[in-house]
């Protein structure tokens, strides 16, 4: 049997405390999250606990059983740094139309 067990591990981040913890409600969350941190470990990122075994994947649950990793909630309000730079962007654009607008204005 393989430790900690998805349900153990599902009960372990429930518990945690916090407004901004996702409650876990499905094994595809844990599967998800625990790939994720998989891959930032995979990438380099460093593990934020002493490693005792040399997967990547048994280092990611581990993390996640022992409360060093957090499953954050997704808001809706939360705009991506795409959409900021987009909008910066636009923003950026629009002051110079107007601008140029006002000084057309001007000179007519």
């Amino acid at each position: 049997m393989i430790h900690p067990s998805y349900l153990e591990l599902m009960n372990t981040i429930n518990e945690e405390e916090g407004e901004n913890y996702e409650k876990v409600e499905s094994r595809y969350s844990i599967v998800i999250a625990a790939a994720k941190r998989a891959r930032q470990l995979t990438d380099g990122a460093p593990a934020r606990m002493p490693v005792t075994v040399n997967k990547v994947l048994s280092t990611a649950v581990s993390e996640l059983y022992n409360g060093k990793v957090h499953l954050i909630k997704p808001e809706s309000d939360m705009v991506s740094e795409e959409e900021t730079a987009e909008t910066a962007e636009t923003e950026e654009s629009t002051e110079a139309l107007e601008e140029t607008a006002e000084d057309i204005a001007e000179e007519a």
